[in-house]
């Protein structure tokens, strides 16, 4: 009896066989339409998709007739159950029945071959093998019944992937034993040893069958992990809305009815609904889940909300203009969503080598068996088939599969460590090659939380004076710089009072009535409006600007008061940072919504490459592009939900500050204190991490460049040696091993200093 290939197959551990994993990011679109989108015309239910080829959509779940992988849905909606996973129940049960069977069919036919032969002899060797028989069938075919579906499927559609050689080489082994058992007469001398018995090999098939159903309970946890991300993200919007009929009534009614146009009531407290604008009301809104920015920010008539942000004290009647899908929750999550399932560049090659590899490993698996068979000793045939059967064991490229995943999976444990989070295999990949780094002054490069630095009176005026009078008007006010007023006012000792008829000016400043008098305090363009001339006040202004201050002039019954000066602290790791990252082969260009002044003086001080003053959030994606389009590998830091365009169109995009789960989980990055260290250590991981996996790739393709031949018996006509199954289930699971050390190694890199 000889009892090959005890699939050690440790290594199917593991996402194997779906040649990849999916942590992932970028945005690859599901795509709509084609040869492999059987979702009918107007369908309304859940649509399931390939992680990993999302040109594959079906009305019900399935398995991908390109990868074999279980689909998963397509989006996932907050009214979903998130209950487990029935596939997962399925593979849990299937793994725990074949592993329990596989246990003593293990120990049963190996025990000859570790110096317990009794136990055969115990049986009986006739009765043994049909004990083995009983054993390994409801392993092989129901507990890998879901692999010879999928092999089917791939090979009816001619999509060839790992499934197809664990079908065939299971199928094979377990085909033959069953007719040396039954009838094993039938078969010719070459496949008969000296003793006349014919080998068997249902462990082999038994512990592949094992293993494999181990690395798809693997896959699918993680999977299931990522559907929960996004099911986090949806908990955050409200659950009903306070609608304001016609009549004036007011009514909880749930999220899903609420439509365009409609009126709702947001009470103090409060979560907004969904996106809308206020009509009515006067609060500020806690808007840091989309933002990262803790400071609430004032609302009033006109201005936009968004869903899921939260209410402060005030009451708000605001007009619904986005619902349902349209909402900016909504659209963030299904960006994680598609992020989720696209790959890296490496892994996608990864995939394209499987797709020659397999076709080129069954021929060599045929050429292989017919060689024996012609040429080979006796017993030729068995020879042939334990070859054949070798050739598709080691073959099975599962540590290819591994490679990828598994170090972005470590990287990003090790990123989180760090203060860096990493979502996105794809820019992991390309903040590799990227040459060029725009960075946001305010809240990136500085601290984001202006402090009062001076006070300049005119003539006839003082500094208390001047001071009370900013910050009685900016007490109503929760803008930045408004509260860094108040703040310098407070430490001062100055008495402040209520303004009356405040009046925010976009872009320029406010107005209100102090003590019976019309104040105002905005910058330059606000003095010209008032029709005002600043006169000997613009030198010092300017000399301010250049040190990086921003200056706002305090208007008394419409003349000049005096100054106040703001400035926005450097963040004391800013740098030590720059000077890293200029080591690390970064250009370094700061864009700001500041003056030129005032962002000169910054980048001279820190000695930053360019800068690009007085730009729009839109300005910032076009300054990307032009870069781009002359070549640059552009990574783009920003810390607010106005940033976005920029990060969008950046190769890479970096989320600065805590932010919320929203922000963490739709930047390529996101450095969790906000600091430009930050994106260093973010630069030496992904470096590590990307030779990591080269590394990695090298160890699963050698293992199968030199075994294949050597299980085909090239070595047999010289050295006598050739590999069964056993062996050759070994060294597929050394592949594994190695790729999984290599990666765990990322655990120990040094990124900081």
């Amino acid at each position: 009896m000889t009892t090959h290939n005890h699939e050690h197959d440790k290594d199917k551990e593991h996402s194997c066989c779906s040649h990849n994993g999916h942590n992932n990011h970028s945005s690859s679109k599901p795509v709509k339409g084609g040869q492999y989108d059987n979702v009918p015309e107007g369908f309304s239910g859940t649509i399931y998709t390939c992680p990993m080829h999302p040109e594959v959509r079906e009305p019900k779940p399935a398995s991908c007739p390109l990868c074999g992988m279980a689909l998963e849905p397509e989006t996932i909606s907050a009214a979903d159950e998130q209950g487990p996973n029935p596939e997962l129940i399925d593979f849990n049960r299937r793994f725990w029945i074949g592993a329990i069977l596989t246990i003593p069919l293990l120990i049963l036919t190996m025990s000859p071959f570790v110096g317990f032969p009794e136990i055969r002899e115990f049986f009986g060797e006739q009765t043994t093998l049909w004990i083995e028989f009983f054993l390994g069938t409801p392993v092989i075919l129901w507990s890998g019944w879901p692999f010879f579906v999928r092999g089917f499927q791939s090979f009816r559609t001619m999509n060839l992937n790992m499934f197809s050689l664990i079908s065939i080489g299971t199928g094979a082994a377990y085909i033959f034993s069953v007719v040396a058992v039954i009838a094993p007469d039938i078969f010719p001398e070459g496949f008969k040893d000296k003793q006349g018995n014919v080998g068997v090999y249902f462990e082999a098939g038994a512990v592949i069958v094992t293993l494999v159903l181990l690395g798809q309970i693997m896959e699918l946890r993680a999977r299931e992990r990522t559907g929960s991300a996004i099911k986090s993200l949806l908990d955050m919007a409200a659950k009903t809305a306070r609608i304001i009929r016609d009549d004036g009534t007011e009514e909880e009614i749930p999220l899903e009815e609420v439509q365009v146009g409609d009126k709702l009531r947001v009470r103090p407290g409060d979560k907004v609904p969904v996106d809308a604008v206020v009509l009515e009301g006067h609060s500020s809104i806690d808007e840091s889940m989309i933002s990262g920015e803790p400071v609430p920010v004032e609302k009033v008539k006109g201005d936009i909300v968004t869903g899921a942000t939260i209410n402060g004290t005030g009451s708000l009647i605001i007009k619904a203009t986005r619902v349902g899908s349209d909402t900016m929750l909504s659209q963030i999550v299904e960006m994680v969503a598609n992020a989720q399932r696209s790959r890296a560049p490496i892994q996608k090659y990864a995939d394209m080598v499987a797709g020659y590899f397999v076709p080129v490993v069954i021929i060599v698996a045929i050429i292989s068996f017919i060689s024996w068979a012609i040429w080979g000793p006796s017993p030729a045939l068995s020879y042939g088939l334990v070859s054949a059967v070798a050739v598709l064991i080691i073959a099975c490229p599962c540590a290819l599969g591994l490679a990828t995943p598994m170090s972005i999976m470590t990287a990003t444990g090790r990123g989180a460590q760090a203060g860096v989070l990493i979502k996105d295999a794809e820019a992991l990949e390309r903040f590799e090659k990227v040459d060029t780094l725009i960075v946001d002054k305010t809240g990136t490069l500085t601290e984001g939380k202006p402090k009062l630095v001076a006070v300049i009176p005119e003539d006839g005026h003082n500094e208390a004076e001047v001071l009370r009078l900013a910050a009685s008007l900016e007490r109503g006010s929760e803008h930045p710089l408004a509260e860094a007023i108040v703040n310098g006012a407070k430490n001062r000792d100055v008495d402040m009072v209520d303004a009356a008829d405040f009046e925010a000016v976009t872009g320029k400043g406010v107005k209100g009535i102090v003590d019976g008098h019309h104040v105002a305090l905005g910058n330059a363009k606000l003095i010209s409006d008032m029709g005002l001339d600043s006169g000997k006040l613009v030198e010092a202004a300017n000399k301010r600007r250049d040190e990086g201050e921003t200056v706002m002039f305090v208007v008394l019954d419409n003349k000049i008061a005096g100054m106040v000066s703001v400035a926005d602290p450097v963040k004391e790791t800013t740098p030590d940072a720059l000077k890293e990252l200029h080591k690390l082969g970064f250009r370094i260009i700061m864009a700001t919504g500041d003056n030129e002044r005032t962002a000169k003086a910054v980048a001279e001080r820190l000695g930053i490459d360019e800068i690009r003053a007085d730009v729009l959030p839109e300005d910032k994606a076009r300054i990307i592009k032009e870069l781009q389009e002359q070549g640059s590998k552009v990574a783009m830091a920003g810390d607010g939900v106005n940033d976005a365009p920029a990060l969008a169109q950046a190769d890479v995009g970096i989320a600065m500050g805590t932010g919320a789960d929203v922000a963490i989980e739709s930047a390529g990055f996101t450095l969790v204190k906000g600091n430009l260290d930050g994106i260093v250590r973010a630069r030496r991981l992904v470096r590590a991490t990307m030779r990591n996996i080269r590394q990695n790739l090298f160890f699963a393709l050698i293992y199968n460049a030199a075994g294949v031949p050597v299980a085909a018996g090239i070595l047999f006509p010289f050295f006598n040696i050739l590999i069964n199954p056993m062996f050759a289930a070994f060294a597929m699971s050394a592949s594994s091993i190695s790729v999984v050390m290599n990666a765990l190694r990322l655990r120990r890199v040094q990124i900081k200093k």
